[in-house]
């Protein structure tokens, strides 16, 4: 019998940064105690592409929303966003 097993190992590899996003890296690294800042570039990284995997469900989900409002109520929303719209500046 072979057995195998798996386990959460990550992964290396390198990028290019520049010196003021190292210096931001590891000056939050020492906020958090952490020695070194790999830790908070895999955060950052999973909270991007969440954000981007995320983004396209809310995108797909909007536009399965289509038809749901009458002609009426979608008029009067059109009209309220555009009213808000000119307060924004």
């Amino acid at each position: 019998m072979h057995a195998h097993a798996y386990y959460n190992v990550n992964m290396r590899t390198t990028i290019e940064i520049t010196n003021e996003q190292r210096n931001q890296l590891v000056t939050l690294a020492a906020k958090r105690n952490q020695k070194g800042f790999s830790g908070l570039v895999r955060e950052a990284l999973e909270q991007y592409l969440n954000s981007q995997f995320n983004s396209n469900d809310k995108v797909e989900n909007a536009l399965l929303q289509k038809g749901v409002l009458s002609d009426e109520d979608a008029d009067a929303f059109v009209k309220t966003a555009g009213e808000l719209r000119t307060s924004w500046r």
